[in-house]
């Protein structure tokens, strides 16, 4: 019985073997394809993250720059290096995604949004969220989005921002308040029933931990939506 296995085994390595022997050119090319391949992904994800590194360092020196030039947005002395900086920064997000695009796009908007320039904000705002919708920025992006959105009167388009905001992948710092715009917005717009939804919504998602102080936030707006909610009742 023993030589019985020992015969099968053997029978076994023969075969390997002897397939190996026919083939050995064909798995060569094969192992030297995914030797390449293998570097290949390699070498782009280091290119890439290079590349990364680059971008979002030259995204924060036009940051910087905005900041200097921040309190002067409107002042008809800066004007020409306000519109520099939105140059370089349009030549720059052409081909950025990513976090650095999303930030590029977000200060394009927020000189937009000093301007009072509320169309060319929601632009770059919604800009902002989908190049950087892989980051933390995109539904900050959204919020101001609806920010720039209610200015022009566009409540129903705020309102859809506002669900972005809340629904993205990456959590929203204050979306308690994003929760309880969404039903202001609804009671602007006469929808009571909308609204008295929204404001419950604030209560019944966003828990309010008294042993954690970060979560005052919650608490805030916890009260705000309960107000409106009693008031919404007694119409």
């Amino acid at each position: 019985m023993q030589n019985d296995n020992n015969n099968e085994k053997t029978n076994i390595g023969d075969k390997i073997n002897n397939f190996i022997q026919k083939n050995r050119k064909a798995i060569f090319v094969t192992f030297i394809i995914f030797v390449l391949i293998f570097a290949g992904f390699v070498s782009y994800f280091l290119i890439s993250e290079s590349m990364d590194k680059k971008a979002i360092a030259e995204v924060e020196e036009l940051n910087e720059e905005f900041a200097r030039l921040r309190f002067f947005i409107n002042e008809d002395f800066f004007q020409e290096d306000v519109n520099n900086l939105i140059a370089k920064l349009e030549a720059f997000v052409k081909n950025k995604r990513g976090f650095a695009g999303s930030k590029a796009w977000s200060i394009i908007a927020n000189i937009h949004s000093d301007r009072k320039d509320w169309l060319k904000a929601e632009e770059a705002w919604v800009n902002s969220a989908n190049v950087g919708s892989k980051t933390y920025l995109s539904p900050i992006a959204f919020f101001n989005a609806s920010v720039a959105a209610e200015e022009q009167g566009k409540l129903d388009q705020a309102i859809i921002y506002l669900q972005q905001c809340i629904s993205h992948n990456f959590e929203f710092p204050d979306a308690p308040r994003a929760q309880f715009n969404i039903g202001r917005l609804y009671e602007q717009l006469g929808n009571f029933q909308r609204a008295l939804e929204s404001y419950r919504a604030v209560l019944i998602n966003f828990q309010w931990d008294r042993s954690d102080y970060l979560s005052s936030n919650m608490f805030i707006w916890q009260n705000l939506a309960r107000n409106q909610i009693i008031k919404l009742e007694l119409r």
